[in-house]
């Protein structure tokens, strides 16, 4: 699985479904607990004792933005190539270990991190942590497993980019977004330089990377901190600290020294859409919760100012907002698809009124307190999945975040006062330089 921040709402909420109900997980109930092994390795355990599931996500804080340059793309190459053989095991016998097991399994990488998770029947956690252990210590790759899979991780591009007119003008706003920083690059890698990818790529990266002292245990689901930390000593804790892993050093995500335009046309392309991104905040960042609150009352949903001013008034047939947080500084902005018969210009006009009103008059009370209310729910009715409950918690730890800072954020999301979600809108959407994307049908 490929993790890569998109600019449009529709996108960025694909990741942020969530069903059921919380009845059984009450914010009051609601205790994480964290421990450290002795090689440097962070554990953390979200309870969750419903069933007699638990799901094992390791974290790497290695992503696509450490990679060197002409380099890109190997963070998720060697991400596929985790799945292949070690001393002990067979190329494949990893997830067919977990699904023979009735579990599932899967893997991500992002500009920030990469991650490798199973959910399984608790009964069976050993044997899969063992299987675990073995993959960071003893991958073993020959040239034909390299081969298939570049050719995999090309088509693979193939498809989420080049079959994706929206994908491909992402890469290119993200490119004006962050030039000189390592975000500018896409996670997957230009294609060019996948191709040339090469075993010894794979396996130097493995060697510099992966240890227990760069990794980050995150498991959720019915096993608290007392029974997962004798397991992860006895499993993980005997792995020794690769003592030369390399540390990660990225340049200051630099402000825009000017706005740009990025415009891509393309005949499969029947809906126009603009997007405008700015330069927002990293994760923990002490403005993060005023600028969530305020995204929420410009672009969230159909609550959203532009959804009910644009969509509802007959302007636009779909309108939101985002705000993307990363290690670095992540983007923030907004989207908008033009109804039948507006052009872009007057949809453009008309959503960035309604951030200068924001912006100028504030937010009223009955939307601060639903834009509260709004983000209060979502992370309540998170933790009815293990799956986005880890995530959540894995990107913040792996970002740096201390696991009571982690926990201390819905607070800070309550603390919020109209105030503060006109300061941050101000400072980072009102007159600050930004990249606005057009994706045009070719006849405009």
């Amino acid at each position: 699985m490929l993790s890569r921040a998109r600019t449009a709402p529709a996108l960025i909420a694909a990741v942020m479904l969530f069903c059921g109900t919380a009845a059984a997980q009450a914010s009051d109930t609601w205790s994480p607990q964290g421990f450290t092994l002795s090689n440097g390795l962070q554990a953390v355990v979200l309870p969750d004792h419903r069933a007699p599931v638990v799901t094992h996500m390791l974290w790497y804080r290695v992503g696509s933005a450490d990679e060197a340059p002409g380099k890109s793309g190997i963070a998720h190459f060697l991400e596929h190539l985790m799945f292949k053989a070690t001393a002990t095991r067979k190329a494949g016998e990893f997830s067919r270990t977990i699904a023979r097991n009735g579990g599932q399994d899967n893997a991500g990488t992002s500009y920030d991190f990469t991650n490798y998770h199973f959910r399984i029947a608790k009964d069976r956690l050993p044997e899969m942590m063992q299987m675990e252990a073995d993959r960071m210590v003893n991958l073993q790759l020959t040239e034909d497993e390299v081969a298939t899979e570049r050719n995999v991780v090309q088509e693979e591009r193939r498809q989420r980019v080049g079959g994706a007119p929206s994908a491909t003008l992402d890469e290119m706003i993200w490119e004006k977004l962050y030039p000189g920083h390592p975000y500018a690059v896409p996670v997957i890698g230009y294609e060019t330089e996948i191709a040339a990818l090469s075993r010894e790529d794979a396996l130097g990266w493995y060697r510099q990377w992966y240890g227990p002292e760069n990794a980050i245990l995150v498991v959720a689901g019915d096993i608290t901190a007392a029974e997962l930390e004798p397991l992860a000593k006895a499993i993980y804790g005997s792995i020794p600290p690769r003592g030369d892993l390399r540390t990660r050093s990225w340049p200051d995500v630099a402000p825009l020294a000017a706005s740009a335009t990025v415009t891509l046309s393309d005949a499969r392309v029947r809906q126009p859409e603009w997007w405008r991104s700015w330069l927002g905040v990293s994760l923990g960042h002490p403005d993060s919760a005023a600028l969530q609150v305020g995204m929420e009352i410009l672009g969230g949903r159909r609550t959203g100012r532009l959804y009910r001013q644009l969509v509802e008034g007959g302007k636009a047939v779909g309108a939101g907002g985002w705000n993307y947080e990363l290690a670095a500084t992540g983007p923030v902005g907004i989207n908008v698809q033009p109804a039948p018969g507006v052009s872009v210009e007057q949809v453009q006009t008309a959503a960035m009124a309604i951030v200068d009103k924001l912006i100028a008059d504030g937010p009223t009370p009955e939307e601060l307190a639903r834009a509260k209310r709004m983000l209060a729910a979502s992370s309540i009715f998170r933790r009815d999945s293990q799956v986005e409950t880890a995530s959540w918690y894995g990107i913040r730890l792996t970002a740096g975040m201390s696991l009571d800072t982690i926990n201390a954020l819905d607070a800070r999301i309550a603390g919020v006062t109209a105030a503060d979600v006109q300061s941050v809108l101000s400072r980072y959407l009102g007159g600050a330089h930004h990249v606005d994307g057009l994706l045009l049908p070719v006849a405009q």
